[in-house]
């Protein structure tokens, strides 16, 4: 687990483990089927943030203890469920999802069981996402008289428009098959561990330098228009080529090689 030297440290409702290139943040409230506590996500936005500047850290997957939850949302058992100051501007999941959309450090989402309400707000804040084949889905907010707002900026550009407004007006669940297919998640598998290591070998032979500024780049032309985005990109090219990883990725082409990469 943690060590003295390590810039991630556990605490009692988030596990904080790196594990090689790795970093792996798993709520244990498993008790609660994982449900959100105001702790949870003041770890996990301090977990996501430390790993900005943490070269050794390539991906971050966030996940649940056991396997019947990834997160069940809102403890809805606390007093205060989804504030605790009505004062302060900014809450604590608001926090976590701007942190992860600020993130150059790839997510992935383990959906190792139920992903309800806050829980698909964690899942939808990452960039890729792994279910378990038992997972399911849902918005269920208005059935203890709420709605799903912060969720939703993470979520509407994931899900087909009238599948949202269907899940978010009913509060009815769906299933792994249907996620895969609204494009929820990236990969459903009986074996969510060998599909989750097949996708991170995938992405941790790749050039660091050109994910970390590709995610940057990615991240900050979606919301830019067309002439914005071209203008951000033709610049953003320029910077790639001159990276490290970038001069040896098209050595190594040329030499039909395995690249080194150096990860500047």
């Amino acid at each position: 687990m943690s060590t003295p030297s390590s810039p991630f440290t556990s605490t009692p409702e988030l596990a904080a483990e790196q594990r090689g290139p790795v970093l792996w943040l798993t709520i244990t409230r498993e008790e609660r089927r994982n449900a959100m506590s105001h702790g949870v996500l003041a770890a996990m936005a301090q977990a996501i943030s430390a790993a900005q500047t943490q070269r050794s850290v390539r991906a971050i997957v966030i996940t649940g203890a056991g396997t019947k939850a990834f997160c069940a949302g809102a403890d809805l058992q606390s007093a205060n469920a989804f504030t605790t100051d009505y004062s302060e501007p900014h809450g604590h999941l608001a926090q976590v999802l701007r942190v992860a959309k600020a993130s150059t450090v790839p997510l992935i989402a383990r959906v190792n069981g139920a992903c309800m309400a806050g829980g698909m707000g964690l899942m939808s804040m990452c960039d890729m996402a792994v279910a378990a084949s038992h997972a399911v889905f849902g918005l269920p907010e208005v059935k203890v008289g709420v709605f799903p707002a912060q969720v939703l900026s993470v979520l509407q550009h994931l899900i087909p428009k009238r599948k949202l407004a269907e899940m978010c007006l009913t509060g009815e669940p769906i299933t792994s098959a249907q996620a895969l297919e609204y494009n929820l998640v990236n990969y459903v598998d009986d074996d969510v561990d060998a599909k989750l290591q097949w996708l991170l070998d995938r992405l941790l032979d790749k050039s660091p330098a050109a994910i970390r500024r590709g995610l940057y780049t990615m991240k900050k032309a979606e919301a830019m228009s067309f002439e914005e985005s071209m203008s951000f990109t033709e610049s953003q090219i320029a910077l790639f080529t001159l990276t490290e990883d970038a001069k040896e990725g098209q050595k190594a082409f040329q030499e039909k090689r395995k690249p080194v990469w150096a990860g500047q």
